[in-house]
């Protein structure tokens, strides 16, 4: 059965390795089109730094409203002003300098204080001259590296070694998101096969990294991929059906850095495809598991009620999985959901717009893909553990 699993995934993993291949962009190449996308915000205007440096500094001083004559600032409305700031450049061209400068002072404006970490964007010229200076974002570096250490301690305390292992499968992930879909995506590559691939890389290393390279590792990767393949289908299929164009703010802005040559219906799908698997390997890990766990309480028990006693833990985990799925969409667009409400469209034009259209589509193709991924991934576990427990008779009961 172990050589059978291998045959199986072997074409898996020679498909990421050509995918790999064909796709990774050459760092010149990388680093060619970030220069350009750079230029290209700078020209368009676009929200962020753009074409400017990054500096930061700290508020020294944050007097009350004064008049803005500033003329790089956009004019307030009745009634409201802007706010003088006084900062102290940490970094940049000139360290230490002090220049003051202007905040707008309107309803979603930050508040400013004494003492808050700052990034400015300097547009180049004189370093002492603070009109070459904007106040862009706060620092907050400190605070989320404080949150990811209590994170990192606590999966550690919980899951010990396996815990750890986590954390380094964690990281992998990130990686394949920095280092070759990220490149691949902005270099032109095809979005979908791009997010197929990365996928697969990651099912590949994460699992058998956190989990131990094994038969249940295996039943797990397979269940994963055959629930993604679906979630592709699906995906293709109901964003043509819906008409959907992915042209969403981001996006947008997006197609107008990196040229028309951009597929930005393609991006779409492979975020569908990339989000769904976060949830899928947790439930074919965990079904996998409660399959083996269930073989190991009754060595005896035939397919059919080893496979029964799954489904039964497998409706459970679904049932709350989608119910996550669904909020986690649902509290990411809530911004979009108000500003529908406040408009007073009705539901069906609310779930019929485009950026709504966007997120019902994922929503629903992942919980299908989910919801699949059960039966699929728990009737191979069955199959496997009893294959692999009958021929080590020496473990039987105890199957890896």
């Amino acid at each position: 059965m172990r050589r059978l699993l291998a045959l199986l995934l072997a074409p898996f993993v020679l498909a990421v390795l050509a995918g790999l291949v064909l796709l990774m962009p050459s760092p010149g190449d990388y680093a060619r089109v970030v220069e350009a996308g750079r230029a290209g915000q700078s020209a368009q205007g676009v929200p962020g730094l753009g074409g400017q440096t990054p500096v930061d500094g700290e508020v020294l001083r944050a007097a009350g409203e004064v008049d803005c004559t500033d003329p790089n600032l956009p004019a307030p409305a009745p009634g409201e002003g802007c706010v003088a700031v006084t900062v102290r450049l940490d970094s940049g061209p000139a360290p230490g300098t002090r220049i003051a400068t202007l905040a707008p002072s309107t309803p979603g404006s930050p508040r400013f204080a004494v003492g808050d970490p700052v990034v400015l964007a300097w547009s180049g010229g004189d370093p002492a001259d603070p009109l070459g200076y904007t106040l862009v974002d706060f620092q907050r570096g400190p605070p989320l590296l404080l949150l990811g250490g209590l994170f990192a301690l606590a999966v550690v305390l919980l899951g010990r070694w396996q815990g750890l292992r986590a954390l380094v499968a964690l990281g992998v992930t990130l990686g394949v998101l920095a280092v070759f879909v990220l490149p691949a995506l902005a270099t032109g590559a095809s979005p979908v096969p791009v997010a197929l691939i990365a996928c697969g890389l990651i099912v590949g290393v994460v699992l058998p990294l956190t989990h131990g390279a094994s038969a249940r590792s295996a039943t797990a990767a397979l269940g994963t991929l055959a629930s993604l393949a679906l979630i592709g289908v699906l995906a293709l299929l109901f964003a043509a059906a819906s008409r959907l164009t992915g042209l969403g703010e981001e996006a947008s802005e997006l197609a107008g850095v990196l040229g028309p040559g951009l597929d930005v219906r393609g991006l779409l799908l492979a975020g569908v495809i990339i989000g769904a698997l976060g949830v899928l390997d947790d439930v074919t890990v965990t079904q996998t598991s409660a399959v083996w766990e269930l073989h190991r309480a009754d060595p005896a028990a035939r397919l059919i009620d080893l496979y029964g006693s799954a489904m039964r833990v497998g409706r459970d985990h679904v049932a709350s999985a989608v119910n996550t799925l669904v909020l986690a969409y649902a509290g990411a667009a809530l911004p979009l959901l108000l500003l529908f409400a406040l408009a007073g469209r009705g539901l069906g034009d609310l779930l019929t717009a485009e950026d709504v259209a966007q997120e019902v589509v994922r929503t629903l193709v992942g919980s299908i893909g989910l919801v699949a991924s059960v039966p699929v991934t728990t009737f191979l576990a069955a199959v496997v553990v009893r294959a692999v427990s009958s021929s080590s008779p020496s473990t039987r009961g105890e199957p890896a």
